[in-house]
């Protein structure tokens, strides 16, 4: 895996974690971090010893979006300029939602503009209980223009009223709208990626990874002749496959498929020590108060 500054990565128990890496800047991205951001996933999705990824953010907040600093910037530079700049962000997101691994988010603190971007192309989203959510490129005189492909495939159509609006909205909302999965305290957000890790270790890896890659297919517009064939051969794959045969045999013998493993674990549960560090560093780079009612939910 390659070195990044801007981006934190460690791999354990078949996961890799992915941590955006600003705090100072409540992880706002600017082109060095996309240019990470991109290559990293690019890389991921190539990887066959994987089965999940963890995304989430260090310091007080998941992502505040765009630097506002890199985009003042930008306004010092022509049309052209601005537009390769903005497809390099776009290019971003769409190595992030391509990337067959599951994708997993954990988030708190803040999630605004290009944030809600981020958890628009993850699988799962967990949200600290008091996050707070926001499309707020309108109040900028910009518009959530890179993120609304990414957003409107994943949430309900009453997300446009807060896109027009700006308006900040809760996690209860976020779930309303379908842009989250789970809410809790950090203990109960623990426990959920500890049980989605744990259901995803028990599956066929490429069997879950070829059913993010149809699935996103699928949510394109395509004629029915093309849906037909795109679903049609991927089951025949699938039951031809080494992994297929292997699940069909073991279901009918009654015992584990052998690429189940939870059948390696003691505990025969992701283990929750992966999600430690994670901790640990978040609320190193909390302020004092917020560590001692951060900690209230820790185990």
């Amino acid at each position: 895996m390659s070195h990044f500054k801007f981006i934190q990565v460690t791999e354990n128990h078949l996961v890799a974690q992915v941590g955006l890496n600003r705090p100072e800047r409540h992880n706002a991205f600017h082109p060095e971090m996309i240019a990470e951001l991109t290559q990293l996933f690019l890389q991921l999705d190539k990887r066959k010893d994987l089965l999940a990824v963890v995304l989430h953010g260090f310091g007080k907040s998941f992502s505040a979006g765009g630097d506002l600093e890199w985009m003042k910037s930008m306004a010092k530079f022509s049309y052209e300029e601005n537009l390769h700049d903005a497809r390099l962000l776009f290019d971003m997101f769409q190595a992030i939602s391509s990337c067959s691994l599951p994708l997993i988010g954990f988030v708190h603190g803040k999630v605004l503009g290009g944030g809600m971007g981020l958890i628009s192309v993850c699988d799962f989203v967990a949200a600290e209980e008091k996050t707070s959510f926001g499309f707020t490129e309108v109040k900028l005189g910009l518009a959530p223009a890179v993120i609304s492909p990414f957003v409107l495939k994943k949430a309900r159509p009453q997300v446009k009223d807060f896109m027009l609006t700006a308006q900040i909205f809760d996690a209860i909302i976020a779930q309303q709208l379908g842009l989250i999965q789970f809410i809790g305290n950090p203990t109960q957000c623990f426990e959920y990626l500890s049980q989605t890790l744990t259901q995803l270790w028990s599956l066929s890896p490429e069997a879950v990874r070829e059913t993010k890659r149809l699935l996103q297919h699928l949510s394109n517009p395509s004629s029915p002749i093309e849906q037909r064939e795109t679903s049609t051969t991927v089951l025949a794959q699938r039951r031809v496959s080494p992994e297929g045969q292997e699940g069909l045999s073991a279901f009918l013998q009654q015992r584990p498929p052998r690429w189940n493993h939870l059948q390696t674990s003691e505990n025969k549960k992701f283990p929750k020590e992966f999600f430690i560090s994670l901790w640990q560093e978040w609320m190193e780079l909390k302020t004092n108060d917020s560590n001692k009612e951060f900690s209230k939910g820790l185990p």
